[in-house]
């Protein structure tokens, strides 16, 4: 009786861990965090252009992790309107070249962490 005690607790305790490393990497694929000198070096950024996507990718990756938080309905609408705020300052503040530039990489980055 003891030893089915143990392995109940054990395969509980395991699917806890399993739990929360589930969380962990769906936190994780939220995270856009960026080398924002590389970014600009990709974008071929003007200094006064640096400073302004700087601040609106933080703002993005301020609400892609909240949005991480929440349950997957209301996560996926967080993240459509997050992604749609951010193109649409972006669209603004960079070139036709750089936004598309910047367009692909956002979108290859949102595929290769399987948020679209």
């Amino acid at each position: 009786m003891i030893l089915t005690i143990v392995a109940m607790l054990s395969m509980t305790m395991t699917f806890a861990e399993n739990e929360n490393m589930n969380a962990l990497n769906t936190t994780e694929a939220y995270d856009m965090t960026v080398n924002m000198k590389k970014l600009s070096q990709a974008l071929g950024l003007s200094k006064d252009q640096v400073e302004g996507v700087a601040e609106v990718h933080k703002t993005f990756s301020a609400e892609m992790m909240f949005a991480a938080q929440y349950g997957k309905e209301e996560r996926a609408k967080m993240v459509e309107k997050a992604i749609n705020k951010d193109l649409a300052y972006m669209n603004y503040m960079l070139s036709d070249t750089q936004y598309r530039k910047y367009l692909m990489l956002l979108n290859l980055t949102l595929v290769n962490r399987g948020l679209k």
